[in-house]
C-alpha cells in the first residue's frame, strides 16, 4: 500500500504569499491525520525559533503516524531538528548537475561526504531518515545510485525522487523509478511538481513502477504550479488501485476548507474530487443517463468526498432534466409541453448567462401549458 507523505505543512506553506499560523498548522495536522494521511513533513527547524516552536506544537498532539522535518544536509539542520524532538528527518541534497554547480560549486565528492557525515550522526540518533535528491528528474541516473549506495550503506531508509521544477511524464517517470526501485538499495519516495499539469500522474506512475511513498499537499499547493494533490492521490489509490482505506468524507471536506481558507487559494468549482460542481449534470444525455442509473457518468459518489449532485437547468438540458425537477415540486409534466419549452429555456439561459431555478422553471411550464 502506498504510503502519503503530505507535505502541506512544509511545501504547501513554500506557494507563494501562504503562511500558517500556529493554529492553523496544528488544525491542518489534525485534519490531515482524520482525512487519511499516512505521513506528515512538518516544517523546517532550521528557520528558527518560531517554526521549532510550531513543530514543537504539533508533535505534542501525539498523532499515531510518522512526523517529520524537512532539512538541507548539514549539521546545523539536523541539530535543529533533533532539537525540536523529531524522529524522522528528510535530508535534502542537490543532485542534477545544475544545481550541484550552483550550491556546491560542482564538486560532488564534497556533497557525498557532507552527506556521509550528517547521515551517520541521524542514524546514530536513531532517527528514521529520508534522503531528498533535490532535482533528481534533471540529474544522472548513475549519480542517483551512487548517492543510493550511499545511503543504503549507512542506514537511510529511504530516497525522495524529486521533479523538482516539474519536467518529468508518466512514461520517463516510469523508466526511472523502474530503474531506481530495481537496484534493490533504498524504498523510492515520490516528490512531484505540477508545472506542466502533471504532477499527480507522475506521482502515480511513480507507484506503479515500485515507489512506495508520495509527498502530497491539499488541494496541491505548492511553489510555483504546486504539488501532486493530496485528495486527488488518496482516491485514485482507493478506487483506481483498490487499496482498502476509509474514507471520512466530512474529514476530507474539513482538510480542504482548512486549507483553503489559511493559504487564501481559492479552488476552482471543477478542481478534480473537491470542486463543488463537479458532480453537476447539465448536458440532457448525461442527465437521463444518471437518472437512470447513479454511476452512468461518475466514478465516485459525491457523498463520498462530501459533495451533492445536482442537474441545473441550462442551455444543454434536455426534457429529462425538466420532467425530473417538475415531479420533485409535485407536477407530472406533459412531455410534449417539455419539448416546446427547450428552445425558450436556451435562449434564455444564453442571453443572461445563469440557469434556471426551479420557481422559474415552474413558471415557464405553466405559461407554456396555458397556452
Amino acid at each position: 500500500m502506498m504510503i502519503i507523505n503530505d507535505t502541506t505543512l512544509r511545501d504547501g506553506e513554500q506557494a507563494p504569499f501562504v503562511a500558517f499560523n500556529t493554529y492553523e498548522k496544528v488544525a491542518i495536522a489534525q485534519a490531515l491525520y482524520k482525512a487519511g494521511a499516512d505521513e506528515l513533513e512538518i516544517g523546517i527547524p532550521a528557520m528558527g525559533m518560531k517554526e521549532q516552536e510550531d513543530i514543537k506544537e504539533i508533535l505534542a498532539l501525539k498523532l499515531p503516524i510518522r512526523i517529520m522535518s524537512w532539512n538541507r544536509a548539514t549539521l546545523k539542520d539536523l541539530e535543529a531538528s533533533l532539537k525540536c524532538g523529531l524522529q524522522a528527518v528528510d535530508l535534502s541534497i542537490p543532485v542534477s548537475d545544475i544545481l550541484i554547480q550552483a550550491k556546491f560549486k560542482g564538486e560532488k565528492k564534497r556533497l557525498l561526504k557532507q552527506l556521509e557525515d550528517v547521515l551517520h550522526v541521524a542514524k546514530q540518533e536513531g532517527l528514521f531518515v529520508c534522503i531528498g535528491g533535490e532535482d533528481s528528474s534533471r540529474a544522472e541516473l548513475s549519480f542517483l545510485k551512487e548517492v543510493m549506495e550511499l545511503g543504503s550503506s549507512l542506514g537511510a531508509n529511504r530516497f525522495r525522487y524529486c521533479d523538482t521544477v516539474g519536467i518529468m511524464t508518466p512514461q520517463k517517470i516510469y523508466e526511472h523509478i523502474g530503474y531506481l526501485t530495481g537496484l534493490g538499495l533504498l524504498e523510492i519516495e515520490m516528490h512531484t511538481h505540477n508545472d506542466f499539469g502533471m504532477a499527480t500522474a507522475n506521482a502515480i506512475s511513480g507507484y506503479e513502477a515500485g515507489a512506495v511513498s508520495v509527498n502530497t499537499t491539499v488541494i496541491g499547493i505548492g511553489e510555483r504550479a504546486g504539488n501532486a494533490s493530496f485528495e486527488q492521490v488518496l482516491m485514485s489509490l482507493i478506487h483506481l488501485f483498490k487499496e482498502e482505506r476509509s474514507i471520512d468524507a466530512n474529514a476530507l471536506k474539513n482538510v480542504v476548507s482548512l486549507v483553503e481558507k489559511a493559504s487564501h487559494k481559492k479552488i476552482s468549482s471543477t478542481m478534480p474530487i473537491v470542486g463543488k460542481h463537479i458532480f453537476f449534470h447539465e448536458s440532457g444525455i448525461h442527465v437521463n443517463g444518471m437518472i437512470k442509473h447513479e454511476k452512468a457518468y461518475e466514478a465516485f459518489t459525491p457523498q463520498s468526498v462530501g459533495l451533492e449532485r445536482s442537474f441545473p437547468i441550462g442551455k444543454h438540458s434536455g426534457s429529462s432534466t425538466l420532467q425530473f425537477h417538475l415531479k420533485s415540486m409535485g407536477i407530472e409534466p406533459e412531455m410534449e409541453l417539455l419539448e416546446q419549452m427547450l428552445p425558450t429555456i436556451r435562449e434564455l439561459v444564453t442571453s443572461r448567462k445563469k440557469v434556471l431555478n426551479k420557481k422559474e422553471l415552474m413558471a415557464l411550464y405553466n405559461v407554456t401549458k396555458a397556452h
